[in-house]
């Protein structure tokens, strides 16, 4: 009956989403009741142990809904921008506030106690990490927890226009499985994230985004792909810049890295993978 993938539906043996019922089996269902990410990021693990595999991330403002929680402090949730399942930090979570005004555009930005960089920062948020004002001027955007400098943020529904150089701006940041800030990310979550920055709908992993971006390009030629072509390997993928080199998180640097589309797709092929498709949006 199970033909559902547990990573974007909330179902197990003991206990689902009521909105599968009649598609999963389980003990009972419940209504998932919303919840919203209160602390800068948070962890989705696979279990609720604190050195559980790390899936993916919540991002301060993204909304989720929550199915259990434990006695240890554990949530397993569903996150509403994803869809990912998984188990976060209950301290985490918060009643849902008011709708977010704007979205974080650069990189990262600190969040201040009071209207002035000399203070000293309470935290620091991410790109596409959302807020909602409740008071703004030239210098400042006030928020629950503090001030933000009012021009690393854009209204929540203003877009970037190139998200290859929202990726490309991500340059150094060390790679993280599962990692989805400017901190430490994985492959699949800097396309995620560039895309979502530029308003794109974008799945989570690496087979999603292979199945769900874009349509398939025949290219005998790598390195004439265009800019914003996507490069798939199985559980990896990269981001073509159209000059011949690519941008992709990976693990052999450990990094965010720009390099030639046709060294990097002969080294990856050494460690026995070979591209499975292009994409191209």
């Amino acid at each position: 009956m199970n033909q559902l993938h547990p990573r974007l539906n909330a179902f197990r043996t003991d206990l689902a989403d009521a909105r599968l019922q009649g598609r999963v089996s389980a003990e009972r269902f419940v209504e998932g009741a919303p919840r919203q990410v209160v602390t800068a990021s948070a962890p989705l693990r696979r279990d609720p142990h604190p050195d559980a595999p790390l899936d993916t991330e919540l991002l301060h403002g993204e909304s989720v809904r929550v199915f259990e929680e434990t006695a240890e402090g554990w949530a397993w949730v569903q996150s509403d921008s994803d869809g990912y399942v998984g188990w976060c930090p209950g301290e985490a979570l918060g009643a849902v506030g008011a709708p977010p005004t704007h979205r974080v555009r650069t990189l990262r930005t600190f969040v201040y106690p009071g209207p002035s960089i000399k203070l000293p920062p309470v935290t620091m948020l991410s790109i596409n990490c959302r807020v909602a004002a409740t008071e703004q001027d030239e210098q400042f955007v006030r928020i629950g927890s503090g001030f933000v400098y009012a021009r690393h943020l854009a209204p929540a529904d203003a877009y970037e226009t190139d998200w290859v150089g929202v990726a490309e701006s991500f340059l150094g940041t060390p790679y993280l499985w599962g990692g989805r800030t400017s901190i430490g990310l994985d492959c699949s979550a800097l396309v995620q994230m560039a895309m979502t920055a530029a308003g794109l709908p974008c799945p989570r992993d690496t087979d999603m985004q292979e199945e769900a971006l874009g349509t398939p390009v025949q290219a005998d030629d790598l390195a004439s792909l265009e800019r914003g072509d996507l490069l798939f390997w199985k559980g990896h993928v990269a981001i073509a810049r159209g000059d011949a080199t690519m941008v992709h998180a990976n693990g052999h640097h450990m990094d965010t890295v720009i390099e030639p589309i046709d060294g990097a797709n002969r080294r990856i092929a050494r460690a026995g993978l070979d591209v499975t498709s292009v994409r191209r949006l």
